[in-house]
């Protein structure tokens, strides 16, 4: 049995979902184009990164086969004459959106059949009654912004005003998500805990998957920036998922970044935020020294997707693939007899894409541990197959959706 482990890279798309063209992603590939823009020199940047996609431990697990199945296409510069030591393959999402729950949640099982509600772009994203009501229950003189909009962007636009006035930022994006951006000292870091905890309540009605504190510090424009104390208010999943199975076979589920927010704290043991990819390697080692047989660690690496795939920043996307992949040995070493690791993502969002929306991709299978052999698992048909994998190596209860390839 021994241990699950899941290193969910926050966007990392491999192309080719067979219903892309219902997303206006038809093409959109996440790995590829990084790959054919470093290949081509549009991925270099003076002082971060140089040449070609250089991803060797991945590509040792099955990376760019894997992407073969998923498009038919080798990336471009990668080694394709490696002999995969890992089990790999790709998964096509059945969910109904492209969104950070739903690949979340297919993943442990339970797919999203619903529709997400969402904020229409114009002058104003969400309704006066709305705003009327939060600013009623919060206290509050009123909001900024009120618009779909770029984080960073938006508080470099409104965070001096939101200083002067108390007036909190909010905006929304292509996600079914209401953003909240204030001053964690000014505003107060608790204070917009209780505006999130406020605002989830009246949302529920319109079916908005999560609100997101977005706390900032500095003082001007030109200093502000965005902290490590984000949090996510989702709904709760629709069914229970693999960690409400694990946790109720008494397994500890150990959740290291936003993986707990996403789940609404639903089926985890223990919480273990960090602020950055390093910090979450880092946490997700301490979580391996805790974790006993039959427990599950799942950490979430965030800045693949908020850092890179929304700013689309191929460099930058490119660099953090290579630090990730640089360390994955430190893994391998932490590892038990019958220990499963699984490497995959949750969407795509392709640096190269228009606009700053995720894309619709399939993503990665990528396996490795003494628990599994080489080879491939094919093209799944749902993320769900990687919970139920995961399910059958833990011993846990099968759950309706998706098939182990284990």
């Amino acid at each position: 049995m021994a241990r699950a482990i899941i290193l969910l890279l926050d966007s990392f798309g491999i192309g080719g979902a067979p219903d892309a063209e219902k997303y206006g992603d038809t093409g959109a590939d996440t790995l590829g184009h990084i790959a054919e823009y470093c290949a081509a020199g549009l991925g270099d940047r003076d002082g971060l990164r140089k040449g070609k996609l250089s991803l060797p431990n991945m590509t040792s697990l099955g990376l760019v086969q894997a992407a073969r199945l998923a498009t038919g296409l080798t990336p471009v510069g990668m080694n394709d004459t490696v002999k995969p030591i890992g089990l790999y393959g790709c998964a096509s999402e059945v969910s109904l959106g492209k969104d950070t729950p739903s690949g979340h949640w297919e993943i442990a099982g339970v797919p999203v059949s619903f529709q997400w509600g969402y904020f229409p772009k114009g002058i104003s994203a969400f309704p006066p009654a709305l705003l009327e009501t939060i600013f009623e229950e919060a206290d509050l003189p009123g909001s900024l912004a009120n618009c779909h909009a770029s984080g960073t962007e938006v508080i470099e636009k409104f965070g001096e005003e939101h200083i002067r006035t108390g007036r909190p930022i909010f905006y929304t994006s292509a996600d079914s998500v209401f953003q909240i951006a204030a001053h964690e000292e000014h505003f107060g870091l608790e204070r917009l805990y209780e505006l999130c905890a406020i605002v989830r309540k009246l949302l529920d009605p319109l079916n908005i998957g999560r609100v997101i504190a977005r706390p900032f510090v500095g003082e001007t424009a030109a200093t502000f920036e965005r902290t490590g104390n984000r949090r996510d208010y989702s709904v709760l999943p629709p069914a229970p998922t693999l960690l409400d199975r694990a946790c109720k076979a008494g397994r500890m589920v150990l959740a290291v970044g936003k993986i707990s927010d996403i789940y609404a704290h639903q089926g985890i043991s223990e919480m273990r935020k960090a602020n950055g990819n390093e910090a979450l390697f880092n946490a997700t080692l301490a979580a391996l020294d805790d974790a006993d047989d039959g427990d599950i660690v799942f950490t979430n690496f965030v800045d693949f997707d908020m850092l890179y795939g929304h700013r689309r920043d191929v460099p930058g996307y490119a660099a953090a693939l290579e630090a990730f992949d640089r360390r994955l040995p430190e893994i391998a070493r932490k590892l038990k007899r019958n220990d499963l690791v699984i490497i995959t993502a949750d969407h795509g969002c392709d640096p190269t894409w228009r606009g700053n929306d995720h894309t619709r991709e399939r993503v990665p299978i990528l396996c490795f541990g003494s628990a599994v052999s080489a080879g491939s698992t094919g093209v799944r048909s749902t993320f769900a197959d990687m919970g139920e994998s995961i399910a059958a190596h833990l011993g846990l209860p099968p759950g309706p959706h998706g098939k182990s390839f284990l």
